[in-house]
């Protein structure tokens, strides 16, 4: 006879499709998820370096003035759950940190930029480890 009668394999396939792709899609969801945790921590860095620079190009506006709002904006439009930015001046020099007339960083002084948002992973693997806060910190001195 011509026939050779094999063992049905198909079910076998199945079983070892389904163990693999679980462990295949938690993988590539846990480096979804760390990307996305790189992009914050990346984009909170840039948000406290662009905010800083303006609020040194800017620097009679007393940390609160349009173009410094404006920024603020916009990086809270690009990066999700961005908090308030802390402003501080320090004068390198160790003359007083804002001017005591206007309130304000004096030029030669640094305006340093302190700003955080919380990071909450969404698999589950990465999900045990809590919700991280990325925070930044970026100085800039005023010219």
């Amino acid at each position: 006879m011509g026939f050779l009668h094999r063992p049905r394999e198909r079910g076998q396939a199945l079983v070892e499709f389904s163990l693999s792709i679980v462990i295949f899609l938690v993988l590539m969801m846990a480096i979804i998820d760390l990307g996305r945790g790189i992009y914050m921590f990346n984009g909170v860095s840039q948000a406290a370096r662009e905010i800083a620079r303006v609020a040194s190009v800017h620097p009679g506006t007393v940390f609160g003035g349009p173009e410094i709002t404006a920024v603020v904006n916009t990086q809270k439009g690009l990066i999700p759950n961005l908090g308030d930015p802390t402003f501080s001046c320090v004068n390198i020099d160790g003359g007083p940190g804002l001017d005591p007339v206007y309130g304000n960083c004096p030029s030669g002084a640094q305006v340093t930029v302190s700003i955080a948002a919380p990071y909450t992973p969404i698999t589950p693997v990465m999900g045990l480890l809590g919700t991280w806060n990325m925070q930044s910190k970026a100085s800039v001195r005023i010219p």
